[in-house]
């Protein structure tokens, strides 16, 4: 199987679990517990139908939108995700530059392997920077200053993380935090020697966003010491309400999946909330962002954007969800598939599937741009 011949999230899914060690892959495809959230997110999108017009005289498709101030030229974007260069060497890069190449927004995380700055300076795309509130106010200023002064567009505070979920794939294999490889994990980079000739040709292994505040001589060691000792479980809406002043621009949370808790984002004066359960990685059995998006768009569409994240694998998925009222939609896995399976030429191919797929389906809708899809556009069944 090559790159030309993947079509869909499926067949690069299956490229990149040919390519990578199985302990990385599962890294990557595992969720929370019994995995019940991972899999409700994608099927969650199932209760519902388009319903097309017909003979509308579509000329020209319009996919863009702006959303927390951005003008993107597709609704989807690629959310922040940790620890890209373990997927492929070139990691954020490749990101970024697809990206850029398709006039979307790309995320960068605190656990980042490539510096948020030198994304900036390459490329002119909107980039956000997924931001974990840490223990030391003083460090959340100082990287806060940071982002600032890279020119970083959105800020994304994740805060769905403060604690890592039961992830028992990574367990198995021994990819855990901290990374203890069990035999049988040992065995699967052995297999695939390919990945590991990458890894250590390429410039070494780092966290650019922590290296000046985390000692990350122990590895993999010290991000499982980031979490459990720098991270603050005590974070609340005072914190960020604080954090939001601070920043003075587009700031928006990541993690949000309660209609209480949109209207407390509305309320401190965020300019965005994510619905996310991150990817069902944390909290299993948590209600999918796609079925909560309808009633917290309700209850605080007008007075931020509300985007939806967790569980796109199709242009009709972006669709539906625009049509319930989400601005944007963001998403990991098609992406991180693509990254693994191809660096930028898989990222660049993803993109433009899913382009077409919103362009064809949009078509197909007899809408010509994204504010014509409307609820109207959808029935539950």
């Amino acid at each position: 199987m090559r790159l030309k011949d993947c079509h869909n999230f499926q067949d690069f899914r299956k490229l990149a679990k040919r390519r990578l060690p199985s302990p990385i892959f599962n890294y990557i495809d595992g969720a929370a517990d019994d995995e019940i959230t991972y899999r409700r997110n994608t099927s969650s999108f199932d209760t519902c139908d388009l319903v097309p017009d017909v003979l509308s005289g579509i000329t020209d498709v319009d996919m863009s939108v702006t959303v927390m101030g951005q003008k993107l030229d597709m609704p989807l974007y690629c959310s922040p995700t940790a620890l890209q260069r373990l997927f492929h060497h070139k990691g954020e890069r490749a990101v970024a530059a697809a990206a850029n190449k398709y006039g979307t927004m790309f995320g960068v995380s605190s656990l980042g392997t490539v510096s948020m700055e030198e994304l900036r300076e390459k490329y002119d795309t909107p980039q956000a920077y997924q931001f974990y509130f840490h223990k030391d106010r003083e460090l959340n200023k100082v990287m806060l200053q940071r982002a600032k002064d890279a020119g970083i567009d959105v800020m994304m505070l994740t805060v769905d993380a403060i604690v890592g979920g039961n992830r028992e794939r990574d367990l198995r294999t021994g990819f855990s935090i901290p990374f203890k490889l069990t035999l049988g994990g040992m065995t699967q980079f052995a297999i695939k020697p390919m990945w590991g000739l990458n890894y250590v040709t390429h410039e070494k292994f780092s966290l650019p966003q922590l290296d000046d505040h985390v000692d990350m001589s122990g590895g993999a060691m010290s991000i499982g010491k980031y979490f459990t000792e720098m991270l603050d479980q005590s974070i609340s809406w005072d914190d960020v309400a604080e954090m939001v002043k601070e920043w003075d621009g587009q700031f928006c949370i990541k993690g949000i999946m309660s209609v209480e808790d949109a209207k407390r984002a509305a309320d401190i004066g965020c300019t965005g909330i994510i619905i996310s359960n991150h990817g069902g990685r944390q909290l299993d059995g948590s209600r999918s962002s796609f079925d909560q998006l309808e009633a917290i768009v309700d209850a605080v569409g007008d007075r931020l954007d509300v985007i939806m994240d967790s569980g796109i694998q199709r242009g009709t998925h972006v669709l539906k969800a625009l049509a319930l009222g989400a601005k944007a939609v963001g998403g990991g896995r098609f992406y991180l598939f693509p990254l693994a399976a191809a660096g930028q030429q898989g990222v660049e191919r993803a993109l433009e599937l899913m382009r077409a797929e919103i362009e064809r389906g949009m078509i197909l809708m007899g809408v010509d741009s994204i504010s014509k899809l409307t609820r109207d556009k959808l029935l539950f069944r």
